[in-house]
């Protein structure tokens, strides 16, 4: 997109590439799954043109960064640790930013909120809201029991025997020498070795996954049953909405193509080693000024108990500088992309307060 640079930086042990324009005060855009740097793209050139330097990089496993062979190298350590070396080498270690994130980009922002407040001036986020860590219950163990076993998060949890990453090592140290169990559990070829759901997505081709979730409008929860992924016949045309082009989609395909999907489903496969490492975190409160928006037909505002939460004082305990809270009436899950503009101007009318 027209004078939109890029450049491709070393943080944290990884090459990370990252897009920008404009001069000013620097927001830095974090994206979610199945996306990269590219969904900011209106509200990149929206507010460099308000008077913003703008940066959105693709995350580990995306795009053009690098896609670290361990999956439990995507831990939110890992990935809030890739984000502060960027600050450091862009801004230095003494400069406020604010930050803007979507999905897993938005949780990664409140991770990066709970991490390092020091480091943010004022933080949007969009559809994911922030989800204090529960001490009695592992996050893969809740989704099951609310959902259950077809639910999306917990589908791409499954490698291609049929088992959950923890059940396959649990089955290996049942079945052979401890020692070599180990051994074998911490070998990068087996923990990179592709899951069920990445054959799965193969069969149906990356352009056609990729439409299915961009389009994907329906408020209930996602489910892909093993070979009914997305429960429409592959040769079916999808019906783009007007915010999305072919061009667009193939753009993301063409990277897609390139890396595949593991990366980016191994953020997934760090639910519960997150839950693990963030136990000194039960209780913390996200201590910077937020606003958070969300569609009223986004998946995540309509699950359980999210409304409640939102509405009737919880988030506000848990993020006390909460500012406002925006509900777009009509909205999908990819708001960003869909009321680029309305959405920029939400931005941009928050930032500018500080």
């Amino acid at each position: 997109m027209e004078g939109i640079e890029h450049q491709t930086l070393n943080v944290n042990g990884i090459n990370m590439h990252i897009a920008e324009k404009g001069e000013g005060p620097l927001i830095l855009f974090i994206h979610g799954f199945p996306d990269l740097w590219y969904s900011w793209r209106h509200q990149i050139t929206a507010l460099a043109s308000l008077g913003y330097r703008c940066v959105a990089p693709d995350l580990r496993g995306y795009g053009d960064t690098d896609v670290p062979a361990n999956p439990t190298a995507y831990t939110s350590l890992h990935v809030v640790g890739d984000l502060v070396g960027l600050l450091d080498a862009i801004v230095g270690d003494e400069e406020k930013v604010f930050v803007v994130g979507h999905d897993w980009g938005a949780m990664t922002a409140w991770s990066l909120s709970l991490y390092r407040p020091e480091r943010i001036r004022a933080l949007v986020n969009l559809s994911v809201v922030f989800t204090p860590r529960n001490p009695k219950r592992k996050p893969l163990d809740t989704l099951r029991a609310v959902y259950g076993n077809d639910y999306y998060i917990c589908r791409f949890q499954v490698s291609k025997h049929g088992l959950s990453r923890s059940d396959e090592k649990k089955m290996l140290f049942s079945r052979g020498k401890p020692w070599f169990a180990k051994w074998l559990c911490c070998s990068s070829a087996l923990l990179q070795e592709p899951g069920e759901i990445e054959a799965e997505f193969a069969q149906i081709g990356t352009a056609r996954v990729l439409k299915e979730f961009l389009t994907y409008r329906n408020p209930g929860p996602l489910y892909l049953p093993k070979g009914k992924a997305f429960a429409h016949p592959t040769d079916s045309p999808i019906a783009l909405p007007s915010w999305l082009s072919e061009e667009e989609c193939d753009y993301y395909a063409s990277k897609y193509d390139k890396t595949g999907f593991t990366g980016g489903l191994n953020y997934y496969r760090n639910l519960d080693l997150n839950w693990e490492l963030t136990a000194s975190w039960t209780g913390a409160q996200v201590k910077v000024p937020v606003k958070f928006i969300v569609g009223d037909l986004d998946l995540t505002y309509n699950a359980p108990g999210a409304k409640e939460y939102i509405h009737k004082g919880g988030f506000k305990r848990d993020v006390p500088l909460l500012e406002d809270v925006v509900v777009l009436e009509g909205a999908g899950h990819f708001l960003h992309q869909e009321r680029p503009d309305e959405i920029s101007n939400h931005i941009y009318d928050f930032f500018k307060k500080f």
